[in-house]
């Protein structure tokens, strides 16, 4: 179909030879390998039932208000998640590095709900850790809302599931694999209490949130065009796209497809300025407006789960963290040792640089400006390995440093120990570094 609005280019005519073969070769997919080709750009194509949709004409503003006046406080439908950041296999790094703390450390809890580095602390149905596991690969959610009170989120995979549950001031997650229960009392009550606020669970990542994240901050550094229709979910849905105008950027553009009737966002994904796949695609594969039914919200702790409550979990957290710090930054510190090596707390500080797409944050170094740390700012060893395996060396008037690279989100590490770190190229990373000096 011809694009909505006179700025926006598409080539989707679809009288092109080229474009026929990929759709009869799309359709021609079986089921087994359907799943890994909606992992790409290609999914809202993939799930297409007749072709785009023939809708009224919109420009980019009206599409922008449409989405600004949507309403939908219900729903319930599956999402499927798919990240590719181009990260190397993290192999064993997952409990030791990422967790904080041994095997599956913090809140997290391992693998098959092997709790902290002695079996005792963390759980492994705490929302931070399993959330945390969307960032790669891909993942299929069933969701449902109802209103900013109860919500529901299940991340179903191969042989288990995991289900966090919002019910007034009541959270719980459960780890079918490892029978754990996480519970949390008091969440969105007491306007003063911010450790229980902290410990509720933030927004669920449908589309739509994202997308309203994204149209806020790019306010004044972007251009925003309509680019044709698709089918999402069995529903008509216009196609905005964002992109930066700024240069420096490693986003090329974010596609937003929107629904015709509600202006609800039913997909949202991240097209790396590199080219190539969506480093971010999540998008509904189904969804139902209606009001999910009260007991989808119901939660009981199934016979012989093991429960932890968040405030007991914030302890084991507390103390695993002081035992940590008597390590320096060896075993039980993992990612909390970084406090000592860049957090905010420290001389260097922390601020924002630069505006709009290409914003970095800076997180001052712990000794301050030109005080040298160990190789890989005294990581643990399978951690500084790690981040080597990705590194691009660099210097300048800041001295010298490493660059960290995702496809998306690039960090550059002083010999200091200062982080600059963004959606940015490595060059302008080395610019604010030498900038910031």
């Amino acid at each position: 179909m011809a694009p909505n609005d006179d700025s926006a280019q598409t080539g989707q005519e679809t009288g092109e030879p080229g474009i026929r073969r990929r759709r009869a070769a799309r359709y021609a997919l079986p089921v087994a390998v359907a799943g890994v080709a909606a992992a790409t750009i290609g999914l809202v194509p993939a799930l297409a039932a007749s072709g785009d949709p023939d809708l009224p004409k919109i420009t980019a503003q009206e599409l922008i208000e449409k989405i600004a006046a949507s309403d939908t406080q219900q729903l319930s439908g599956s999402v499927k998640i798919s990240t590719d950041l181009g990260l190397p296999d993290l192999g064993g790094l997952g409990g030791s590095f990422l967790s904080g703390g041994g095997p599956g450390g913090g809140h997290g809890g391992g693998p098959g709900g092997k709790d902290g580095a002695e079996g005792k602390e963390g759980s492994s149905a705490a929302p931070d850790a399993k959330l945390a596991q969307l960032a790669t690969g891909s993942h299929i959610l069933r969701v449902a809302i109802d209103g900013p009170e109860r919500q529901k989120v299940s991340i179903v995979e191969k042989t288990s599931e995991y289900s966090l549950i919002r019910n007034g001031d009541e959270v719980w997650g459960y780890d079918s694999g490892s029978n754990e229960v996480f519970h949390h009392k008091g969440a969105g009550t007491g306007a003063g209490d911010k450790e229980k606020k902290a410990a509720a669970p933030k927004e669920l990542p449908t589309p739509k949130v994202l997308a309203e994240e994204v149209l806020k901050a790019a306010e004044g550094t972007t251009s925003v065009t309509v680019d044709g229709t698709a089918k999402v979910a069995g529903r008509s849905a216009y196609q905005l796209v964002v992109k930066p105008e700024q240069s420096g950027s490693t986003i090329g553009s974010v596609r937003i497809a929107v629904d015709s009737k509600t202006g609800t966002p039913l997909k949202f994904s991240v097209i790396p300025a590199s080219g190539g796949k969506a480093a971010v695609d999540i998008g509904f594969t189904k969804v139902d407006f209606a009001a999910p039914a009260a007991s989808t919200f119901d939660f009981a702790p199934p016979k012989g789960a093991k429960v932890k409550d968040a405030e007991e979990l914030r302890k084991e957290a507390e103390k695993a963290g002081k035992a940590g710090e008597k390590d320096g930054l060896g075993h039980g510190a993992g990612f909390g040792g970084l406090n000592k090596l860049g957090g905010a707390g420290g001389p260097g500080g922390a601020k924002v640089i630069g505006e709009g797409w290409t914003t970095i944050a800076r997180i001052g170094s712990p000794a301050g400006p030109g005080t040298d740390l160990p190789k890989g700012g005294g990581l643990p060893p399978e951690a500084d390995k790690f981040l080597g395996s990705f590194g691009d060396s660099v210097s300048g008037k800041f001295g010298s440093g490493t660059v960290f690279k995702t496809r998306l989100v690039n960090a550059l590490m002083t010999d200091d120990g200062t982080v600059y770190v963004g959606a940015v190229t490595k060059d302008a990373l080395v610019k604010a570094a030498n900038g910031d000096r």
